[in-house]
């Protein structure tokens, strides 16, 4: 099993490829040679990268939606909308579709952080940048919605 951690400044050259960090790279030879899926996130403008496991586990909730319900096939589409299989070449870079590069508003400068279950996306810088620099304010009532209510792990019997 593996843990990607970080995020990493990084350029895409003129044909759309860009280095995978050697953090991530590291973490991830062993499934290196299976690839990656890459998709549009549901979110935020910016890709997910998925290993070709993770990406495995996720279409299995997804294909366990019932197709006879027309929100279910609406969610399906758009989801699964510019879907890319995606190889890391010889010199650890991947190839960023123009499509997806159209949909993140990707042209140069962009930002791979990883989020929870190891799945990395991957942002415009500017877009990663005024998307995580929100007032504090803000991100403070957001914490304590998400958050607070998950209580401590003493609270749940662990008092390690």
């Amino acid at each position: 099993m593996y843990q990607l951690l970080g995020t990493y400044e990084c350029t895409v050259d003129a044909k759309g490829r860009v280095m995978l960090p050697v953090a991530y790279k590291k973490a991830l030879t062993a499934v290196l040679e299976k690839g990656f899926v890459l998709k549009r996130s549901v979110f935020g403008s910016c890709l997910e990268l998925y290993t070709m496991d993770d990406w495995q586990r996720t279409k299995k909730d997804v294909d366990r939606l019932n197709r006879f319900k027309k929100e279910n096939i609406e969610f399906i589409r758009v989801f699964s909308a510019g879907l890319k299989a995606i190889e890391i070449d010889n010199s650890g870079r991947l190839l960023l579709p123009k499509d997806l590069m159209t949909f993140a508003g990707i042209t140069k400068d962009v930002v791979m952080s990883v989020t929870s279950n190891n799945i990395i996306e991957i942002w415009d810088k500017k877009k990663y940048e005024d998307s995580v620099n929100m007032p504090n304010d803000d991100f403070e009532n957001l914490a304590e919605r998400v958050m607070g209510s998950m209580g401590n792990k003493a609270d749940e019997g662990d008092v390690s």
